[in-house]
């Protein structure tokens, strides 16, 4: 299993960092300084060298993991982290495994936990991971959304989303929370 390394910087929260971070977003294109440590010791000749420095660089990564400095995550918790910011606007790092692609190409398949009519008759449906999800157009549905139907929700144009619920005809809907 290939393991993706990412660096979350310590007493912030990334999501907001992002914006200000810019073009020049240092988290999408350098490793973290502890693990290029890591990788380095190859180039060590000696054999007993090269072993005290994997052992030192690895006893440091180690520390910096324990410390929340450095966040392991494989391929499908970093797919498991996209899931649950589908539908948000953030911004296309590399470290949520996206490596800057559009979300277009993404189709959420998840379950009603409750729905209720808000404003002028249109559906808040809320997903079992806790996603609520506002309907932003007036399209009428024939069967009112319950517990436990099954919801696709797409990318759609203009940053919405097109849900299907229950397999009638899509809706467009933006995400809440």
């Amino acid at each position: 299993m290939r393991i993706h390394w990412r660096l979350i910087l310590a007493g912030g929260i990334l999501l907001p960092g992002a914006a200000v971070l810019g073009k020049t977003d240092t988290l999408t294109q350098s490793r973290p300084p502890v693990f290029e440590e890591l990788v380095n010791c190859r180039t060590v000749a000696d054999p007993t060298a090269r072993l005290a420095c994997y052992d030192d660089k690895v006893a440091a990564i180690d520390e910096a993991e324990k410390s929340d400095e450095l966040v392991l995550a494989d391929k499908a918790s970093m797919k498991e982290a996209r899931k649950g910011l589908f539908g948000f606007s953030i911004p296309k790092l590399k470290i949520f495994g996206n490596d800057g692609k559009e979300e277009e190409d993404f189709e959420l398949v998840a379950k009603i936990d409750s729905a209720y009519m808000a404003n002028y008759g249109k559906w808040t449906i809320v997903l079992e991971d806790g996603a609520r999800w506002t309907q932003i157009d007036t399209t009428v549905l024939r069967k009112n959304p319950k517990n436990g139907m099954e919801v696709k929700i797409r990318a759609a144009a203009m940053g919405s989303y097109f849900a299907n619920i229950d397999g009638q005809r899509a809706i467009r809907m933006k995400r809440v929370n």
